[in-house]
């Protein structure tokens, strides 16, 4: 099985190879698939590499062979056919119909769209962005009773706990949360962050895991819990 991003880029790959006779560039690769970085490349390159979907060639520029396709493809190619297939993981962005929100998980479909509001900031915060046309679909596993919501995850304040720039963060919607677990803070009504919740005393402090990065402290009318931490989703 193959990430859609992973898919495209395999695709991309042999497309350009058979048009050109070589790979495209890790500059036109991430253009092509919309990346902000080449590390993003180098990461689905190498998803591809360990699947066995294409292989380095030593001292060559430009040195990446594709040395098979997901069966689909080959399948569909036999019959004139070509697309993006169920043998592929695909993380889907809809538009227009009302989200679904996730009740207990159980039962019903394996895929649940939840609301996608927009990117969280794991470093300084950001202004919160709430639109409702748009939904993430996870696996109904992932979620256990209650609502939830997805983020984009921004920023590298987090790392030491896992959590990694580019990440969709799975939140359980609540308004309370216990220390030391990752919320999502809403700041002064109109900014919202991913830290570790710690109060002391009257007091609210919002922790990076990442020692660039400083713990900020709160009055408790300046903070209010949005949701907390229930999974990631991150594309390789």
């Amino acid at each position: 099985m193959l990430t859609k991003k992973q898919y495209e880029l395999l695709m991309l790959i042999d497309r350009h190879v058979k048009t050109h006779g070589v790979p495209p560039s890790f500059d036109e690769m991430k253009d092509a698939l919309g990346l902000k970085s080449k590390s993003g490349i180098h990461r689905l390159i190498t998803g591809l590499e360990e699947r066995g979907f294409i292989r380095r060639l030593p001292h060559r520029a430009r040195a990446l062979e594709v040395t098979k396709l997901p069966e689909n493809v080959v399948g569909a190619r036999a019959h004139g056919r070509e697309g993006f297939t169920p043998n592929v993981i695909e993380g889907r962005f809809k538009n227009g119909a009302p989200p679904a929100v996730a009740g207990n998980g159980e039962g019903g479909s394996d895929m649940v769209a939840l609301p996608l509001y927009g990117r969280i900031a794991a470093g300084l915060p950001i202004e919160a962005n709430r639109d409702e046309s748009e939904t993430y679909d996870v696996p109904a596993a992932l979620l256990g009773r209650g609502h939830h919501y997805a983020l984009e995850v921004q920023g590298d304040s987090m790392v030491d706990a896992g959590i990694f720039d580019g990440d969709i963060a799975i939140i359980e919607r609540t308004d309370t949360a216990d220390n030391g677990e990752i919320v999502v803070a809403l700041v002064d009504d109109n900014e919202v962050t991913l830290k570790r919740l710690r109060r002391k005393g009257a007091s609210i402090a919002l922790e990076p895991a990442n020692a660039a990065y400083e713990t900020r402290i709160f009055g408790p009318d300046r903070v209010s819990v949005q949701g907390r931490i229930k999974a990631l989703i991150r594309s390789y």
